[in-house]
This record gives C-alpha cells, sequence and structure tokens, in this order.
C-alpha cells in the first residue's frame, strides 16, 4: 500500500466551532497525497461527529493524560507520510496551495522543520493581530538562526521525529524545544510566509493568562538562564500598552479597543511573571486550567488582510456548530 507524503496531525478537544473549517480546507488542497489523523483528547461537544463526516483517522487519549507532547507523539507515531504537518484544531488554510507552500522548503534536506504564517480573524484581539504579525513576518526565512517556531502550522521530517520525539512533560512550547534540539544537531528551521493560515484564539482572560503562565513555566525550562521579573512585567505591560495605543490610533480603531488591549497585555504578562516565579510541580488541576479553559463568545472586528489574486479556499459553505 502506498504511503502518503503528508500525514496531517490535528490536536482537538471540544473544536466543534471549528474543526470542520479545517478540514474543508484540506479537503480544498491543491495536494492531496494526504492522510488526516485527528488526536481528541476527551471532546463532549459535536467535534468527533464533525470529524468523521471527512476521510480522517481518529485516535483518542484520555483527558488527563494530555500534554502538547503527548498528542503530537500519539499522532506521530500512527502516521505514515513522510512529512508530519502539525496543526492546531482551531486553524484554517487562507490559500489551496498551504500545503505545498509548507513543504517547499524540506528540498533542502537539512530543513528538519517548517512553520508557516499565521493571521487573526474578527474574534482576535488587537494586541494578538500585532503578534501575529511580529511573530509572522511577510517574508520567508528558510534558515532562520534561532529556534521559534510554532505547531499551529508547522511541518516536520518524520525521520527526524522517530530520532527526537517530543517533549511530553512540558507544559507548553514543546515545538520551539524540539526545534532547539535538532538544531543542536546541525539541522535547519524554516519559515515560510506563503503558507498562511487563520489562528483562531477566542479567551477569556483568565484563558489568557493560563496560556502565557503554562508557556513561560516551559520557556524557563528549556532555556534556564532565562529571568522575567516584577520589573520586567511592569515595563513590557506599559510598552506593549502604549504601542498598541499608537497602532490602533493609525487603524482607526482605538474606540473600543481600550479596555481590550490593557486587559490582553495584563494577562499576558502576569501570565509570564507568574509561570516564572512557579518553583513547584504541575499539579493536576493546574494542567486542567491550563489546557481546559473556559470559552466566550466572540467579538466582532477585523484587522487581517489576504492576497485576494491567489487561490483563496471559499468557506461559504462551512457553518460552525458553535456560534
Amino acid at each position: 500500500m502506498k504511503m502518503p507524503l503528508l500525514s496531517i496531525i490535528i490536536r482537538c478537544c471540544n473544536e466543534e466551532g471549528h474543526i470542520g473549517r479545517l478540514l474543508e480546507g484540506i479537503k480544498q488542497q491543491t495536494l492531496q497525497d494526504v492522510e488526516v489523523i485527528v488526536v481528541d483528547s476527551g471532546s463532549t461537544d459535536a467535534t468527533l461527529a464533525i470529524a468523521a463526516r471527512y476521510p480522517v483517522k481518529i485516535i483518542s487519549i484520555k483527558k488527563y493524560d494530555f500534554s502538547f507532547g503527548y498528542s503530537l507523539n500519539v499522532g506521530c507515531g500512527a502516521a505514515q507520510g513522510k512529512f508530519l504537518v502539525i496543526v492546531s484544531a482551531h486553524v484554517y488554510p487562507v490559500h489551496q496551495d498551504w500545503l505545498e507552500n509548507l513543504i517547499s522548503p524540506f528540498e533542502n534536506d537539512r530543513v528538519a522543520l517548517v512553520y508557516g504564517k499565521q493571521r487573526g480573524n474578527e474574534a482576535s484581539n488587537f494586541s494578538e493581530h500585532r503578534i501575529f504579525a511580529r511573530w509572522f513576518p511577510d517574508h520567508s526565512d528558510w534558515n532562520q538562526g534561532h529556534p521559534f517556531c510554532n505547531n499551529a502550522n508547522a511541518a516536520v521530517r518524520r525521520s527526524l521525529w522517530e530520532r527526537f520525539s517530543y517533549d511530553e512533560a512540558l507544559t507548553g512550547l514543546e515545538d520551539i524545544a524540539w526545534a532547539k534540539q535538532v538544531m543542536g544537531g546541525g539541522y535547519h528551521i524554516a519559515y515560510e510566509a506563503s503558507a498562511e493560515v487563520i489562528h483562531v484564539h477566542n479567551e477569556s482572560p483568565q484563558a489568557l493568562f493560563n496560556r502565557y503562565r503554562r508557556e513561560a513555566i516551559a520557556l524557563k525550562y528549556i532555556f534556564p538562564h532565562e529571568r522575567f521579573h516584577l520589573w520586567d512585567f511592569i515595563i513590557r505591560y506599559i510598552q506593549n500598552v502604549i504601542n498598541d495605543f499608537f497602532h490602533a490610533i493609525r487603524h482607526g480603531v482605538l474606540w473600543g479597543n481600550v479596555a481590550k488591549i490593557s486587559i490582553f497585555r495584563m494577562m499576558q504578562f502576569w501570565g509570564t511573571y507568574r509561570g516564572f516565579a512557579q518553583h513547584s510541580l504541575v499539579t493536576m488541576q493546574l494542567k486542567q486550567k491550563f489546557y481546559y479553559p473556559a470559552e466566550i463568545n466572540r467579538r466582532k472586528w477585523r484587522l487581517s488582510f489576504h492576497d485576494k489574486t491567489r487561490n483563496v479556499i471559499d468557506y461559504s459553505a462551512v457553518k460552525d456548530t458553535k456560534k
């Protein structure tokens, strides 16, 4: 039986409002030599019913066994493709050549991992739009000099995953830890700007705090020399709020976003500070807070622009189960 070129691994839990759009985007890709593996960690909504409408392999893991690294290792272990494409369930591709572009840097045999551009949608906080623009610029870099990457939209060589599995103990940033490891082995990390997805983060302030807290705990473990003191929190918060206000004025969207910007940056940097201050082991109760946050309704404004001259995917027939 012919092995697929790509195995797409989707981690999910209660993603009924998003996973259908992602799977439809995969269905419309120009590159169809793929298998899709959904690793579910205890969904109680319609996520699995929606996924079952598409040609996917569903693997279930226990809710309390979940970590980002563990779920990825389970999915990668079941994969047969030469390249492993890793995506979050709450992203969806913009263009039909997303997969082609995402794996194009693998032309270089020394490229171990490729990650693509991410942008927000109308649900995204203005500050998060700014973060996406900074982290994922409009120009590609096929040999960057640092291990930053993001597994919401990435691909790795399966042969290298077989040598370097993901760290299952980390509370986040398992992608950066993996990239650091393979770079130490002489491989490259590539960024491909044309492999663009929309990343929908619709988090409550508490969920935002949890995200940055668990990522800071992981960052301190990956880079033990890093520090983030109370003074860093104060300076970073003030600087970023002022910067966001300035750019919001330029875009004409400051009105109505003053509080949102302030709260977002507060939770981002307070969560980072508290994560760096964490010394005890991560308990089961803390894992519950980290990985299963509460949800809030979507906000309605947009600051996202895409290349309309390319083959943009039509999602008009896909209806979110959850509004």
